[in-house]
């Protein structure tokens, strides 16, 4: 006997509860994309902090090794390497655990590819990306390499274009210190110049670490000339002296890996000052020496820069790493990058 009983579909969703879902769903994932994002970014800060440990405690090693910490650059065979000196970074490779780097580093060719045979011979060290020298915040340093000059897009698998080489960059620089780095002494920069009045001058007249009279580097680079300084050096204290920092090679034209024009930047500069306008299209902004403050070819390109939120990575002349401010006062800047300028800080100043 067949049962009279009406058979019941199953019930789906109507239109409206599923509109109803979808704005739910939507609305969860706004508020927890913005999480996600500040946990990576604090990933990659984290690593960035590592990465700048590990250069403190090379730093330390060279310096237990050879009794100072190693020079901003130098030359062996009159300035080999496309007359272009090796920076502090190929000097603590050994102390990176980077020896077979090392080892293959030839002093006496040219890196730059414009020596002859020298190019090829040092493709190993010159195509070889270290980690520890690029921080993971910055996205835009096309995993280690840029082209020379104006900024473009380039495989690192493919020859570079020969009329504009491929060059190996890195996010971090050796301080010079609170020298000018060839600015005016007093505007017409424009952090320098509130309104056209010329406030106190804050830092050193000189030349990325030098003054003109050819006296003692300020900090730890002094961009080509030699100079070393030891622990007992830093009489302002090495948890008062800042040591390396980030930098962008986006913002800067003369940001290099190897090449000693890429060996430090200064503390006159406002942190996170922009440098980022290109020498490209209908309104170029200048070549190298450029007086447009927000070029990449001027020199406030030499300021220390990162794509952290808020302000940047710095590791001390001590071995700690510190995070500080876009707001930083740009008196206690300046004294945290002298090591011997006699500036007493407190440890709440910064």
């Amino acid at each position: 006997m067949k049962s009279c009983l009406p058979v019941r579909g199953r019930r789906g969703f109507t239109l409206i509860e599923l509109l109803v879902v979808i704005a739910i769903i939507a609305v969860l994932i706004a508020l927890l994309l913005p999480a996600v994002q500040s946990a990576r970014e604090a990933a990659r800060r984290a690593q960035c902090v590592n990465n700048l440990k590990q250069l403190g405690i090379a730093f330390h090693s060279y310096h237990d090794q050879m009794g100072t910490f190693p020079p901003s650059s130098m030359s062996v065979g009159g300035w080999a390497w496309g007359n272009n000196g090796l920076t502090w970074r190929a000097m603590i490779l050994p102390q990176l655990e980077q020896n077979p780097i090392y080892n293959n580093i030839n002093f006496s060719l040219h890196a730059d590819g414009t020596g002859g045979a020298g190019g090829p011979m040092s493709a190993t060290v010159w195509y070889t990306v270290i980690n520890t020298f690029l921080c993971p915040s910055d996205g835009q340093h096309q995993n280690g390499y840029m082209p020379y000059g104006d900024a473009g897009t380039y495989s690192v698998t493919a020859p570079p274009d020969p009329a504009r080489q491929l060059v190996p960059i890195t996010n971090y620089m050796l301080s010079f210190g609170d020298n000018y780095a060839v600015l005016p002494l007093s505007g017409p920069n424009p952090w320098e110049t509130p309104a056209g009045s010329a406030p106190p001058q804050i830092g050193f007249d000189g030349f990325w670490g030098t003054t003109t009279s050819g006296g003692s580097m300020r900090a730890f680079s002094d961009y080509k000339n030699g100079q070393v300084t030891t622990i007992a050096g830093v009489t302002d204290g090495t948890s008062n002296t800042l040591m390396v920092g980030e930098a962008l090679p986006s913002d800067d034209a003369n940001n290099e890996m190897w090449g000693f024009t890429g060996t430090g930047a200064g503390v006159t500069i406002p942190l996170n000052w922009k440098t980022n306008l290109q020498n490209v299209g209908a309104n170029p902004c200048g070549g190298y020496g450029s007086t447009n403050w927000n070029c990449r070819f001027s020199y406030a390109a030499r300021g220390f820069k990162s794509r952290h939120p808020g302000g940047g990575n710095f590791l001390f002349a001590d071995g700690s790493v510190h995070f500080l401010k876009n707001s930083i006062s740009r008196v206690t800047y300046a004294a945290l990058g002298s090591r011997a300028g006699q500036e007493v800080l407190s440890s709440d100043s910064y």
